[in-house]
């Protein structure tokens, strides 16, 4: 794939992430003022809930963007990195959708697995970058 712009793959990526935290963020702060819990989650199952997913989200993406950025500017597979970010985002999405919902949860299982596996999949890219260079 050729593109004018720098890193294509990662920038598409990231700001469809960062539009799924956007969303994340505006239901936390919704909850916090339809509950009037200005601090951690008031005992609320829902607000911690809406707390973790944000959370959560912010605990992975950034990795997973930062191995994107790498692996693209070392030239990796850009159909690799496309496949990545969209199976990302998607997961994103199910888990933090999923996160509220009672267990057996099959969202928040594919979105949690789905996310680790891009990890894992990026972390393994890159091993075999450096290692073959």
């Amino acid at each position: 794939m050729h593109s004018p712009l720098p890193l294509p793959v990662t920038l598409l990526t990231a700001c469809l992430l960062s539009l799924v935290y956007v969303v994340l963020f505006a239901r936390v702060v919704g909850a916090r003022i339809r509950l009037r819990i200005s601090l951690g989650d008031g005992g609320n199952p829902d607000m911690l809930a809406r707390i973790r997913a944000h959370a959560n989200f912010i605990e992975y993406v950034p990795l997973i963007l930062i191995l994107m950025l790498i692996l693209e500017t070392s030239k990796a597979n850009p159909l690799v990195l496309m496949v990545a970010g969209a199976v990302l985002v998607v997961c994103r999405v199910l888990h933090a959708f999923g996160l509220p919902q009672q267990a057996p949860n099959i969202l928040r299982v594919i979105g949690a697995a789905g996310t680790t596996l891009v990890l894992a999949a990026l972390a393994i890219s890159g091993l075999i970058l450096v290692f073959t260079a």
